[in-house]
């Protein structure tokens, strides 16, 4: 197999393990499964992973570097107004959710809540994914801050987490409820919310 092949089936594996494991979870999920949704052999998965948590940490990985791309791409990335860009997060979120459960779920936020005890690099390697994503959010609701709220309390870090935590809250009670109603409500209250800190995107700034 040439090293461009043996590439392609690398990628194939990673790219499985994102849409198998948020459909199945961590344990559910078997190496046969990955191999079946990959289309490659049991022999070529262990060529390129030791194990089944190696690979799962090396799709983590893949995760960010895919949905980094998709968040960097999206139309909302290019505003000039900080503030215009959180409520365009929000709405792109938002979007995403006419996909299916599995479809719009995080990676992390699936592995993390069933492996924190358990695999301990698994975890790390989530919080480290979830808290970088955080970290991008937080620069655009900093700039909005200053710029709108300028004597506000709170910390756009904060503000960073909050809204992660609300988004992958509602990615459990779909789920649980075989719907993303529930998270669409939860979005939109987290827009009220966030008008009340930032004020409404067709505000003027002070």
């Amino acid at each position: 197999m040439t090293p461009q092949a043996l590439h392609q089936s690398r990628l194939k594996i990673l790219d499985a393990a994102t849409d198998v494991v948020r459909a199945k979870g961590y344990a559910a999920t078997t190496v046969d499964d990955l191999c079946a949704a990959a289309g490659v052999t049991k022999g070529s998965f262990f060529h390129h992973f030791k194990s089944k948590e190696e690979m799962v940490l090396e799709a983590v990985a893949h995760w960010n570097t895919w949905t980094d791309g998709i968040f960097a791409a999206a139309p909302y990335a290019s505003a000039a107004d900080p503030r215009d860009r959180v409520f365009g997060y929000l709405d792109f979120r938002r979007d995403l959710l006419d996909h299916t459960v599995p479809q719009f779920t995080c990676l992390m936020g699936t592995l993390v809540q069933e492996t924190y005890a358990t695999h301990p690099a698994v975890r790390a390697a989530c919080d480290r994914g979830m808290s970088s994503h955080v970290a991008i959010l937080t620069r655009d609701i900093e700039a909005a801050r200053l710029k709108y709220a300028p004597d506000a309390a709170w910390t756009a870090e904060s503000v960073g987490y909050f809204i992660q935590a609300v988004l992958q809250g509602s990615f459990i009670f779909a789920k649980a409820k075989e719907s993303a109603a529930v998270a669409r409500g939860n979005l939109a209250h987290l827009r009220r919310y966030l008008e009340s800190l930032l004020g409404s995107p067709d505000q003027n700034p002070r």
